[in-house]
C-alpha cells in the first residue's frame, strides 16, 4: 500500500512540475504587439565569461533577447487571457532582473537570486508587492510574497518556470467577486508559490484598474534576459 501511495505522489509531482499543455507556443516577435523595441530573435545564448553581467548571443530562431545592452520595452502578447497555464525557460546573467506581468498587472519576479538565503518578494519566484501612492512614502509597498524556497539556478543557466494563474472575476454589474491569484508557481521543478490571493495589482502594473481579460508582458528594461519555449494554455476555453 505504501508503495502505491509513493507512486501516486510521484505522478502528481511530475504532472505539476511538467505540465502537459494543449497550448499555443509563442515563437515569433510577431506574436507580440508593436513596438517591440530592442528585442531580437537569437539562437545560442550564454553569459559572457569576461563580463558576467551581460549575455552574448548569435542570431537565430530559438530565443527572445532584450538587445545588446539588456534594455528594451515590455514585450506584450498580442492575445489577451483570463485563467491560464504558462510555461517559459529564461536566462539571467549575474545580478540581472526581469519579471512576467500577468494581465500586465500582476508581476512574478525573476532575479539572479543564486545562493540567497534571506528571501523576499524581490527574489526569483517572488510576487511583487502592492503599491499605494496615497500613503506615507515608507509604507507604500506592502503585501509582497517571497518564494517558499530558493529554487534559483546559477546565473547563465537556463531555468524553467510553470505557472497556473487565475484572473479576477466580475459579476454582471462589473463588481469584482473574486481576486486574481497564482494557484501554483513552479521554478525549476520546485513549488515556490501556491494559492496566493492578489487583492490588487502589484507594483509596476500598467493600471491599478483590474479587468477580466488582458495580455501578459515580459519585462526587458531592468537588465539582460533571454526567454525561450513560451507556451500558453487558455484555461477559460479548454476546461469548460
Amino acid at each position: 500500500m505504501r508503495k502505491k501511495i509513493l507512486i501516486l505522489q510521484w505522478v502528481l509531482i511530475t504532472c505539476f512540475a511538467n505540465p502537459i499543455f494543449a497550448q499555443v507556443k509563442l515563437k515569433e516577435l510577431s506574436d507580440f504587439r508593436e513596438p517591440i523595441g530592442n528585442w531580437v530573435k537569437a539562437g545560442k545564448v550564454e553569459m559572457d565569461s569576461q563580463k558576467p553581467e551581460s549575455l552574448i548571443y548569435k542570431s537565430g530562431s530559438k530565443c527572445f533577447v532584450n538587445g545588446e545592452n539588456g534594455k528594451a520595452k515590455y514585450l506584450v502578447s498580442k492575445n489577451e487571457y483570463q485563467d491560464m497555464e504558462f510555461h517559459t525557460d529564461f536566462m539571467l546573467p549575474k545580478g540581472s532582473n526581469s519579471g512576467i506581468y500577468f494581465m500586465c498587472r500582476y508581476e512574478l519576479q525573476l532575479f539572479d537570486s543564486w545562493g540567497e538565503t534571506d528571501l523576499t518578494y524581490y527574489d526569483c519566484g517572488g510576487i511583487q508587492n502592492r503599491w499605494d501612492k496615497s500613503t506615507d512614502v515608507n509604507k507604500r509597498g506592502y503585501n509582497g510574497f517571497a518564494p517558499m524556497v530558493n529554487a534559483c539556478k546559477a546565473p547563465g543557466e537556463w531555468q524553467s518556470l510553470d505557472i497556473i494563474f487565475r484572473a479576477p472575476k466580475f459579476n454582471k454589474e462589473g463588481e469584482k467577486v473574486k481576486n486574481a491569484s497564482f494557484d501554483k508557481v513552479i521554478l525549476n521543478g520546485i513549488v515556490v508559490q501556491e494559492n496566493v490571493d492578489l487583492t490588487v495589482p502589484t507594483r509596476g502594473a500598467i493600471s491599478g484598474e483590474e479587468v477580466a481579460k488582458a495580455p501578459f508582458r515580459l519585462q526587458g528594461g531592468h537588465g539582460p534576459v533571454a526567454y525561450r519555449n513560451i507556451k500558453v494554455k487558455d484555461l477559460e476555453h479548454t476546461t469548460k
